[in-house]
């Protein structure tokens, strides 16, 4: 199931999604393209069973950041939300 996404393009959405404007729940609702996230359980899944090269690892942690900066701000927009 190798599915091939340029990182950059993931980065792309999430500046695009930023671009766009947002509100907090719009930060809640974001969700990667499915391409994004084919990738990254490609990514994941091979490097549980078969391992992977440089870059492949780097594309994981590349993948695995952005995410987690995501979580972070549905975290913070959560908060936002519950302020009101």
């Amino acid at each position: 199931m190798t599915t091939s996404v340029n990182t950059a393009k993931v980065y792309d959405e999430i500046i695009e999604f930023i671009a766009a404007g947002t509100t907090p729940q719009s930060v809640i609702d974001f969700k990667f393209s499915d391409a994004a996230k084919d990738r990254l359980e490609d990514l994941v899944y091979r490097a549980k069973t078969e391992g992977f090269t440089g870059n492949d690892q780097r594309e994981l942690d590349y993948f695995l950041t952005l995410d987690h900066m995501m979580l972070l701000a549905k975290a913070k927009a959560r908060q936002y939300i519950s302020a009101e």
